[in-house]
C-alpha cells in the first residue's frame, strides 16, 4: 500500500499495515517510492501520512479512544 508524506508530497511504500491500522502504534515502517533502486526502510509518523488522493487516514488508525470524543 502507498500513502502519501503530507509536506513532502513523496510516495511512501508502506511495509507494515498491521502497524498501520492499529491506533495505538504511532509510527510505520515504510520506504519512498522513488528512483530506480529499492530504498531502505525508514520510521514514519502516521500522523504526517495521507492517501495518494489526499483525503486523511481514518480516525480510528490514528486514535484508540475515538469513539469517545
Amino acid at each position: 500500500m502507498f500513502l502519501m508524506q503530507k509536506n513532502t508530497e513523496e510516495l511512501v511504500e508502506i511495509l507494515g499495515l498491521g502497524d498501520l491500522i492499529n491506533p495505538n502504534h504511532a509510527e510505520i515502517v515504510g520506504r519512498y517510492h522513488a528512483g530506480e533502486e529499492l530504498q531502505d526502510a525508514e520510521t514514519f509518523s502516521k500522523g504526517e501520512m495521507k492517501f495518494p488522493s489526499g483525503e486523511p487516514l481514518p480516525q480510528c488508525w490514528l486514535d484508540a479512544e475515538y469513539r469517545q470524543h
